[in-house]
């Protein structure tokens, strides 16, 4: 790897952390994100849960688990 190449990551690497840093996306993106990888999240804790034994595989399971990883979720990004 030459001095160059070097030099040229480390200038990606600030470049992509500024960019992150001082995004302006859209919250609503994010809380919809959010919601569909919680609820796909607790629906398979739910059926793993289920195919064990240890818990019934319903809606009711499902959207409760579902509201608390968002909600949790939420939570740690925010701080």
């Amino acid at each position: 790897m030459s001095a160059e190449e070097r030099t040229d990551e480390g200038g990606d690497e600030a470049g992509i952390r500024e960019g992150v840093e001082h995004s302006s996306g859209d919250p609503k993106v994010l809380l919809a994100m959010n919601a569909v990888l919680s609820a796909w999240f607790a629906w398979m804790i739910v059926w793993g849960l289920d195919f064990v034994g240890t818990a019934t595989l319903s809606l009711r399971n499902v959207a409760t688990l579902a509201v608390i990883l968002f909600a949790v979720t939420y939570v740690v990004a925010l701080r």
